[in-house]
């Protein structure tokens, strides 16, 4: 039968032949034509649901998490007050939906002025302490945890004057030798760190999530810059005296602009 076939298309005259080759050739033209112009339905990218909060885990870039969902790199940081080049940490809480509420980075700073206000008066009768020497800093290994943050004390030498709004201390004074390690207290974003407040001496001041700022004052040397991401228990300073008529860390804690007793963040130890 495939022989009749063949047979029968050779048979043809030349002109129907070439009728049926070119009415198959404008055939297939449409249909192709109408292939390539079908809309790639399925072909629409899919993105997560964007959460309101996101932590940042091991592995995690600020622009893989946004493309995650769909998000621009740069909103997602303008939200969290990241600055270029925008560094994010494991554990750290990212804003993906711009609530109207997020605090910038410019009112912290704004929230922390008090600070400015303050005049550090250390009585000339506090004993001498001397603090352990240790040849490499260790962050205390006791920790808190308050709201979304992990806190760790942000020295190891002995504690000079508690929390006493009565007397104007307004947060902890701890002793020490000059040199000796001030940590983070807890993970967050350096906002400042200068000497432009002359009785606070070389102050750095960290902002972080939940509406808390800690602030670290009278430092000898300061080995961070503002807009460096720090971790709890990270060495950010080394005490001196800078400011002040002794060498100490005058450490206070802030909570949506006031503040408050350090103890109730802080582990026990």
């Amino acid at each position: 039968m495939h022989l009749v076939s063949q047979y029968r298309l050779f048979s043809m005259p030349t002109a129907l032949l070439k009728t049926i080759v070119l009415s198959t050739a404008v055939i297939s033209t449409v249909v192709l034509s109408g292939c390539a112009s079908k809309p790639q339905i399925n072909n629409t990218t899919r993105y997560a649901i964007a959460p309101d909060y996101y932590t940042v885990r091991s592995g995690d870039t600020l622009s893989a998490i946004a493309a995650r969902y769909g998000l621009g790199y740069v909103n997602v940081a303008e939200m969290n007050d990241i600055v270029s080049p925008y560094r994010i940490y494991v554990g750290q809480s990212l804003r993906l939906k711009d609530t109207g509420s997020r605090r910038s980075t410019t009112q912290a700073v704004t929230q922390a002025a008090p600070i400015q206000r303050q005049t550090v008066q250390v009585p000339t009768t506090l004993p001498k302490t001397t603090a352990p020497v240790s040849s490499i800093p260790v962050a205390p290994v006791v920790t808190s945890k308050v709201s979304t943050l992990r806190w760790v004390k942000p020295s190891n030498g002995a504690v000079l004057q508690n929390f006493n709004l009565a007397s104007n201390v307004k947060g902890i004074r701890y002793g020490g030798n000059v040199g000796d390690a001030i940590f983070a207290a807890a993970d967050g974003q350096v906002v400042y760190a200068a000497d432009g407040l002359k009785e606070y001496g070389n102050l750095i001041l960290i902002k972080h999530i939940d509406g808390y700022i800690t602030a670290y004052a009278h430092n000898s040397k300061m080995n961070v810059n503002s807009g460096q991401n720090v971790t709890a228990g990270q060495k950010i300073a080394e005490m001196g005296s800078s400011g002040a008529s002794r060498t100490m860390l005058e450490f206070q804690v802030r909570l949506d602009g006031k503040p408050i007793d350090p103890t109730k963040v802080l582990p026990i130890s």
